[in-house]
């Protein structure tokens, strides 16, 4: 299906990308109706949410020119499971194949949070792979290890009242009010809720399950490609600090910090996060 943003300029066309164990991935296509097209920025979500984190962060892209491909992991969203189950490497296998599906080349990823982790876990898997299809990557609000989720929070993700309590709005908003800075715009909290609300308890589960024992640090010492790393300086999700061992670890890499935001980047600071896509996407 095509049809035209009148808001953004822009050409959307939905696609659905297969796997190859089966999972039907939503992927959605803006390209910038103008003459002069610029690159293309891939954008990958993390866990209990949807291609909707990015959008404010794809209309500033469109303004500047840039093509954007949204997708939906697997189990969010209008995404679906597949055989295998949710991981690390698999996810990132998932982005190759929507990399694949559309040949994108010379591309700038951006990863949030578990979007960065299959982010990372693409590009180390093959290094000369990841320098074929990647111009950039930026990796926001999110780490290369010391993800080990407690057994208490991961059962809370799969419970029912966790589940129910999502959906009262105001409840819910509490409940994720931690995932934001000290001073939150209730519209992006909302829209986080309502993310973390429509993600099935069991997907939630599996997923932040799935980060125990993740250790990328040894395969991005050999991941070239330019990466700027975004972290809130009152995330509580995850620590800059890991944020700023992944720009250590990177051969060419940079670590910053955004003041007053917590670990909701794409909701919370879209034009930062997006000048730092635009740096790579111009070079």
């Amino acid at each position: 299906m095509s049809v035209t943003d009148g808001n953004t300029a822009a050409r959307t066309t939905e696609h659905v990308v297969r796997t190859d164990d089966g999972a039907k991935l939503a992927v959605t296509v803006r390209v910038p109706s103008l003459r002069v097209i610029g690159s293309t920025v891939v954008l990958s979500h993390g866990w209990a949410a949807s291609r909707r984190m990015w959008q404010e962060v794809a209309d500033r892209l469109l303004a500047k020119g840039h093509s954007v491909v949204l997708y939906d992991q697997r189990g969010h969203g209008r995404s679906t499971l597949g055989r295998s189950p949710i991981g690390v490497e698999r996810l990132g296998d998932d982005l190759a194949t929507v990399l694949a599906a559309f040949d994108t080349r010379n591309a700038v990823v951006a990863g949030h949070s578990g979007g960065g982790f299959a982010a990372m876990s693409f590009a180390v898997r093959d290094p000369g792979r990841a320098s074929m299809r990647l111009r950039g990557l930026v990796l926001v609000a999110t780490a290369a290890h010391d993800q080990d989720t407690p057994d208490g929070e991961v059962r809370m993700m799969g419970n029912r009242l966790f589940s129910w309590a999502l959906s009262r709005p105001w409840l819910g908003r509490r409940l994720l009010g931690q995932t934001m800075g000290p001073q939150p715009d209730r519209a992006a909290l909302e829209t986080n809720r309502r993310m973390f609300a429509a993600t099935a308890a069991r997907v939630r589960a599996d997923c932040f399950r799935s980060s125990r024992g993740m250790d990328l640090r040894a395969g991005l010492m050999s991941v070239a490609v330019p990466a700027v790393v975004l972290a809130g300086d009152a995330d509580r999700v995850i620590a800059p600090k890991l944020g700023e061992s992944i720009a250590m670890t990177m051969p060419n890499a940079r670590f910053e910090r955004v003041p007053g935001a917590g670990h909701m980047l794409p909701l919370e600071a879209p034009d930062r996060v997006a000048r730092a896509i635009v740096e790579l996407a111009d070079r």
